[in-house]
């Protein structure tokens, strides 16, 4: 396989370059090949070096408070050069509001002063070797109901959505029924005994959203992977889940207290 190389640049009058030396140390232990240009490069001299080089992503570094006017013109500079094709990733001290912009602007994504190391190589890896990185869509809504009949007269007579099928899921000891809505669902989520953690969730918070659910490719991958980055999981490995997929939740820890689901249905994509 192919060793990632990867030009980690100081873009403009920054003079700071702890972190970007932190960032080229550990995507070296991850095994690739870094490009440091050093302190107060222009956008051109940036460029020049990625083609040169022949990288295959470019990461650009900011403390200074340039980088929407700074990190486009690597973009730029890029383009004008017929290397467009070589992805530009970005990080340090981004307000979150700067985000949207700079990624309309060409920047492939920013990763903000909480992203871990191991995350940033695992997109690197990932976007090198064009893998899914986002998983597909919302795959559905969870809601904890008490009584599926007694909920269901809102959905269907007021807001005039159809339900498609109910069916139990042993593993989870629930019954569900989903409702059609776009491109996702709503899954009406029932306890069949005490021993349902819908039962518990029920108990404590009441009806309402119980968690949100992500369609993925490749579930046991995508899991090893978070397993790597350290994110905690509530399933280690794929179970059983409704209408014939598999699922796994991560811990609302990691979320913002939100619960996440990733599902994969077999024979589908993303149905």
């Amino acid at each position: 396989m192919k060793q990632i190389r990867v030009l980690i640049g100081k873009v403009g009058l920054d003079g700071h370059d702890r972190g970007a030396l932190i960032i080229a140390r550990a995507l070296r232990d991850h095994g690739m090949e870094v490009i440091y240009t050093g302190l107060r490069q222009s956008p051109e001299q940036i460029a020049q070096a990625a083609v040169q080089e022949d990288v295959d992503v470019v990461g650009l570094s900011s403390l200074s408070g340039s980088h929407r006017s700074l990190f486009p013109k690597v973009v730029e500079a890029l383009r004008s050069r017929n290397a467009a094709d070589i992805p530009v990733i970005g990080g340090g001290v981004i307000p979150v509001e700067d985000i949207p912009y700079l990624e309309k602007k060409g920047i492939k994504k920013i990763f903000t002063s909480g992203a871990t190391t191991d995350a940033l190589a695992s997109y690197i890896k990932r976007l090198v070797s064009s893998e899914s990185i986002s998983p597909k869509k919302i795959a559905h809504i969870g809601i904890a109901v008490r009584a599926i009949n007694e909920s269901l007269p809102f959905y269907q007579d007021v807001l005039g959505l159809t339900v498609e099928k109910v069916e139990k899921v042993d593993s989870e000891q629930i019954k569900v029924a989903f409702l059609k809505i776009g491109e996702t669902r709503l899954e009406l989520l029932e306890p069949l005994n005490e021993k349902s953690s819908i039962h518990r969730f029920l108990d404590k918070k009441g009806e309402g959203v119980h968690h949100l659910a992500f369609e993925v490719d490749d579930l046991e991958e995508r899991l090893s992977e978070y397993r790597r980055q350290g994110i905690r999981l509530l399933n280690e490995t794929p179970v059983a889940g409704a209408d014939n997929s598999q699922i796994a939740f991560l811990h609302p820890a990691n979320a913002s207290r939100v619960l996440i689901e990733l599902c994969q249905h077999q024979g589908k994509e993303g149905e």
